[in-house]
């Protein structure tokens, strides 16, 4: 199947800036809220939303980047080990409002993991979810977004992919079939 383009760059900012402005409605000046981006790609959705939020607000976001390597449920059923990546959290989440950001939400899987690991940093007032992309009709888990960028509905076959000017060179997310080694 060729890679169909689910948002084009224009698009992709669009979205981003109307997460930005659903979050700045239900949180004000941000003083009593902090961003988390799990880890390795929702840091990426978390250094986008926070610039865009403190060009918009004038204020200084705090925010942080969580790893969950250690809390998924899958972490010794892989063939190949988990690397873990930084967890970067140099502030009390304890009652604070917590937005946690993740680029795809799929199964709830590494959600749960995210909220796992984020309650060995404290207790926080309440957790919320911003997801980039919610591919709908697959959850394991009773996981759902607070905040999303696009709903798609996919084929558990197909992928999704959210690309970054960053790394890939364009931003975009694309949805397609993996090829199969058979």
């Amino acid at each position: 199947m060729e890679k169909q383009v689910i948002l084009n760059s224009e698009q992709f900012q669009l979205t981003l800036k109307r997460i930005c402005y659903q979050l700045i409605e239900n949180h004000d000046d941000f003083s009593d809220t902090v961003l988390v981006g799990l880890q390795p790609r929702g840091i990426y959705v978390l250094s986008r939303i926070t610039s865009i939020l403190e060009e918009i607000t004038g204020h200084k976001i705090v925010c942080g980047q969580l790893d969950i390597t250690f809390y998924r449920d899958d972490f010794r059923r892989r063939e190949k080990p988990l690397v873990p990546s930084v967890t970067n959290i140099d502030f009390i989440i304890e009652g604070k409002k917590v937005i946690l950001i993740d680029d795809v939400l799929f199964t709830g899987r590494t959600i749960r993991s995210g909220i796992d690991a984020l309650m060995a940093f404290g207790r926080p007032k309440s957790v919320e979810l911003a997801a980039f992309i919610d591919r709908r009709f697959k959850r394991d888990l009773p996981i759902q977004a607070d905040y999303v960028g696009k709903s798609i509905d996919t084929l558990i076959s197909e992928k999704v992919s959210v690309e970054w000017k960053e790394i890939e060179g364009e931003d975009k997310v694309i949805l397609y079939t993996p090829e199969s080694n058979g």
